[in-house]
């Protein structure tokens, strides 16, 4: 039976205290817990790559891609955005098992054409569950849904686009369109792209960033002056004494990375992971490529464990602040970097007074964590001469997480940890060329100066007014303000906050346009009218008019290098990315921009950005060397800081934590290793433990005696916030090794419990990790409240 959608109310409505649909209470009673896993990747691995890889693509398929990818002369990855190894260090199999079900995932022999959507009704589709939808296979030709239709019917290209750009000329303003980008999109496309929305008229492009790595961006560009990480992968491997990995899961999120933290530890580094729950990629990595992880004992990579509770970090890293504060007045010399305070930044002296009025029964109370743990990590930092922290979403994704960001460049300010090897702060990004979406200028609030330089070189006056970031957009689209909706890539419904009302949000829209390679629940959340368009995917060979054609991505450490598919297209109906933008902006505007020479040749678009976008100088030759080029990045290469006293900045960030009220839990969302942002590639979860289902909740064992539960319950999970309630139904609780009155969960089935306005401050990311919960018991009532 197919799984149905959960029935979520809107805001200010009260939930009904009933058990969930059928589908969701069988679908949560067919999930088996064995217990979270010490160890990760090793034979288990491999053969689960193979078996995934053979199923989607077949034996010849699966070796002319997966050879192919992250090599040279290859394609990059359509997963993480985890650097490369320099390409002399590089493994013939250059890839981790999620890259492998990412690469097959899309090079899938499946399709899903004409025929399929004439059996199945809008309706019928919306009833299937995610893992349903995308399993169907590769979208094949445009496709239409009309007014008060039941099927999307075939449409051709032509009158496709044609409609479109209709829509877009009949506007009565540009701002009531908006242009979404997913992390999967190329430079040249992103750059494309942000030209079309802004020759409109708009700046409204949100894009994933929003809801990952804006509070990354927003803390760093404050007080280093560069909104992304100033890392290398060398950095890691080579010259670190001390890496601390915080909100982050690297064993399913970036699993390449696991190989890096091996290398440096075998060269002495240490590894410190703070997180709620005790990941496996913390623990022993069984190195599939190498005889020792495969046949002997592997490698424990995480020295230290620090159980950090839920929205603990900021307190976390003000303790360690106050820590080494308190040591240096001990001993005055023996653990600030003074020159280099005194040299390169300003601030300290407000953020030292701040740290010495820390108290430190607060600290463990939001942190969860003793004083002594503590003090003895901040011993390790003070022993080490260079330290990295690398984090993900589980530091973003608060209502203060711009401000422990801020709290975690503290820490590295103060010895001089930042613009020598081995140093620095390394927000680990989770698509693949999310990062250089932003750099193309997909952002809805550019700068000026990129802005004018736009101006100079295409001959038109792009608009100043800030647009629309996601939250906002879904507002906009909520209050009838937004008629038409494009999408390069995703699934906007499913990624994003407030299921029920972000659903509701897209209904409003007179036109929404997906280009996408497969079905997903964002193509039946539609508009009055919605076109599907199918496009290449970056497995795929990429031929034009002006000859075969490469693009180019940017990783995580700011490496720009080239991507070249190798599969023939999955249809002939296909269009690059590229082409559909620059058809869009011919059928638009005329030639007048040159789309059509930009859509022949990729060169062309990468001469405009060498213009445009700093740091791009002779772009066409760099990206045509082996392993790409480096951008630049002022405080790694020269200790240079773009912030307006060309200084790095300390802050005073007083630590805060989430107040959960008698009775409830805090919970955060996290994924599968089975999943890739909102794709999920089957229903299992071997490194915690389970089996046959999604619909779980991890609890810990007090909790659960508490709640009067038992490992294996259904409760209903409830969201509580001022503007009333929101349900999540039929998950079953699992006793897990997680923090006193914390709580874990899957999104996206996790993401119905977040508000729309409960967003991060200063970046306005939603605020997905820390959601103040109620258990309740489906078949018994509410549950009890937790005792003390």
């Amino acid at each position: 039976m197919a799984e149905k959608p959960t029935e979520t109310p809107g805001p200010g409505s009260q939930s009904p205290s009933s058990s969930s649909p059928p589908s969701r209470r069988a679908n949560s009673r067919r999930a088996t817990s064995s217990g979270p896993k010490k160890s990760s990747v090793g034979a288990h691995s491999i053969a689960e790559s193979a078996r995934y890889s053979m199923a989607e693509m077949g034996p010849r398929r699966s070796l002319q891609s997966l050879l192919a990818l992250n090599q040279v002369d290859g394609f990059d990855c359509p997963s993480c955005a985890w650097a490369d190894p320099e390409p002399g260090r590089r493994k013939t199999a250059e890839f981790c098992e999620n890259g492998a079900k990412a690469v097959a995932w899309e090079a899938t022999r499946k399709r899903v054409g004409p025929e399929f959507f004439a059996a199945h009704t809008i309706a019928d589709l919306r009833a299937r569950d995610s893992h349903w939808l995308e399993a169907q296979g590769r979208l094949s030709e445009p496709m239409h849904l009309a007014p008060g239709a039941t099927h999307y019917t075939p449409i051709s290209w032509e009158d496709a686009l044609t409609l479109t750009a209709q829509r877009l000329r009949g506007l009565a303003s540009p701002d009531r369109a908006v242009f979404y980008t997913s992390g999967r999109t190329s430079n040249e496309a992103a750059f494309l792209y942000q030209l079309l929305a802004r020759r409109l008229g708009t700046n409204n492009l949100p894009d994933c960033s929003n809801m990952c790595h804006e509070s990354s961006g927003a803390a760093l560009a404050e007080t280093i002056g560069i909104g992304k990480g100033v890392v290398t992968l060398a950095d890691i491997t080579d010259f670190a004494d001390l890496i601390i990995v915080v909100g982050q899961n690297p064993g399913t999120c970036h699993p390449r990375m696991l190989t890096a933290l091996e290398t440096a530890k075998r060269r002495g580094a240490r590894i410190i992971a703070a997180n709620p729950l005790p990941e496996a990629g913390f623990g022993r990595f069984h190195n599939p490529q190498t005889v020792r992880g495969l046949a002997g004992p592997g490698t424990q990579l995480a020295d230290r464990y620090l159980p950090v509770r839920i929205n603990g970090d900021l307190a976390l890293f003000a303790g360690l602040n106050r820590a080494l504060i308190d040591h240096e007045e001990a001993r005055p010399g023996s653990v600030l970097d003074r020159d280099f305070i005194e040299r390169y930044c300003d601030g300290f002296d407000a953020a030292a007074a701040g740290w010495r009025a820390l108290d430190w029964t607060r600290l463990e109370r939001m942190s969860g964590l003793s004083r002594r743990q503590i003090e003895d990590c901040a011993a390790e930092v003070r022993e080490a001469g260079s330290v990295v922290v690398c984090w993900a979403m589980g530091l973003t994704q608060h209502r203060n997480a711009v401000a422990t960001i801020r709290e975690i460049v503290n820490f590295l300010l103060l010895r001089g940890n930042i613009g020598r090897p081995g140093a620095g702060p390394a927000p680990i990004r989770g698509h693949s060329n999310v990062q250089g979406d932003r750099t193309m200028g997909i952002w809805e609030k550019m700068p000026d100066a990129f802005l004018d330089r736009l101006r100079e070189e295409f001959g038109f006056e792009p608009p100043r007014a800030h647009g629309l970031d996601t939250v906002d957009a879904i507002r906009a689209m909520r209050d009838g303000r937004i008629d038409v909706f494009f999408a390069l890539g995703g699934n906007f419904v499913a990624a994003t906050p407030d299921s029920g009302v972000t659903e509701a949000a897209m209904a409003n829209c007179s036109l929404t346009v997906h280009v996408a390679t497969k079905l997903n629940r964002s193509h039946l959340c539609h508009g009055t009218q919605a076109l599907l368009l199918p496009c290449l995917g970056r497995t795929e060979r990429d031929q034009q008019a002006g000859g075969e054609q490469f693009v180019t991505v940017e990783d995580t450490m700011a490496m720009v290098h080239a991507s070249r598919g190798r599969l023939l297209p999955g249809s002939p109906h296909l269009r690059s990315e590229v082409a559909i933008i620059a058809d869009l902006g011919d059928e638009l505007f005329g030639d007048e921009l040159g789309w059509r020479a930009m859509r022949d040749d990729y060169a062309v678009i990468r001469r405009h950005i060498e213009h445009i976008v700093p740091g791009f100088h002779a772009y066409e030759e760099r990206a045509r060397q082996p392993g790409g080029f480096m951008l630049p990045r002022g405080p790694h290469d020269s200790r240079t800081f773009n912030t307006a006293s060309g200084k790095a900045r300390f802050t005073v960030n007083p630590p805060t934590s989430v107040e959960v009220p008698p009775g409830h839990l805090l919970l955060t969302t996290v994924r599968s290793h089975d999943q890739f942002n909102t794709t999920v590639y089957g229903l299992d979860d071997r490194y915690r433990g389970i089996r046959g289902g999604r619909r779980v909740v991890f609890l810990n064992e007090d909790d659960l005696r508490a709640l009067r539960l038992r490992d294996g319950d259904l409760v209903d999970l409830v969201s509580v916030y001022p503007d009333g309630e929101r349900r999540a139904s039929g998950f079953r609780a699992v006793g897990y090794p997680i923090p006193r009155g914390c709580a874990a969960g899957y999104f996206p089935e996790t993401n119905v419990l977040v508000p729309l306005d409960s967003t991060a401050e200063t970046s306005n990311t939603p605020a997905s990790k820390s959601i103040v919960i109620r258990v309740e018991a489906t078949d018994r009532g509410p549950a009890a409240a937790p005792s003390s």
